[in-house]
């Protein structure tokens, strides 16, 4: 079953076999977003800075915003390029914990899963002729899979490339998220897409990525096989 939740900035859609997963989801994201609003009452350019962030002295810092810190720093961007895919993962840690086998969060784009089946993850690319047209076939795995997308033609976030959407695959939605941004700044034309590859290669935990420009499809490292729709 998959239902839709909504939390103030946060619209999510949650994904797992059993009501009672959808609900510790739920209950994550509260729980670590309201930590996250108590950490930047007290450290307000967390919220708007573009560069790493960096108060690892602090003990009273929350999980959720010390992974969004981490991920960032491995690729020179801010900590709220992660905001979105470590919600995710943290919720989907919960419903693994609590025994769920299958459990997904689709937090705007970016997606924290765990599967105990094949499934489709679609990208939406907006006006590119590969918008919702092509698919990710996910195989099985007990470990979480990121798969966090950033556009510089949909949607508010902040971006300062032009692709219609970078996907990033990895170990960990919180990483994806963040390389997901670095990967979408350094898309400036066709002729940079090999280029913007390398701005993520860096990271072990980063398998591989796809990039959209207008009708170009371009991928690098291991990407899942993609099915067309």
């Amino acid at each position: 079953m998959k239902v839709h939740f909504t939390l103030n900035e946060t619209s999510v859609g949650i994904t797992a076999d059993e009501t009672r997963y959808i609900e510790i989801a739920k209950a994550s994201i509260r729980k670590h977003r309201k930590e996250l609003e108590r950490f930047v009452r007290w450290h307000p350019f967390f919220l708007v800075t573009l560069e790493p962030y960096d108060v690892e002295d602090d003990k009273e810092v929350p999980e959720v915003a010390r992974r969004m810190m981490k991920s960032a720093s491995l690729f020179g961007v801010g900590p709220m390029s992660a905001v979105a895919g470590t919600l995710a993962e943290l919720a989907v840690e919960a419903m693994r914990d609590a025994g769920a086998t299958y459990a997904m969060v689709d937090n705007g784009g970016d997606v924290a899963l765990i599967n105990d089946r094949e499934i489709l993850v679609g990208i939406y690319a907006g006006d590119s002729p590969f918008s919702n047209r092509i698919a990710l076939r996910i195989e099985p795995s007990s470990a979480i899979i990121g798969i966090c997308t950033s556009s510089g033609t949909v949607g508010h976030s902040i971006s300062f490339g032009n692709g219609d959407a970078a996907t990033v695959i990895g170990d960990s939605a919180s990483v994806s998220d963040a390389a997901a941004t670095a990967l979408g700044n350094h898309i400036t034309g066709k002729n940079s897409i090999h280029n913007a590859f390398h701005s993520i290669s860096h990271v072990k935990a980063v398998r591989g990525a796809l990039i959209i420009y207008r009708d170009i499809l371009a991928t690098w490292g291991d990407v899942p096989p993609i099915v067309h729709l």
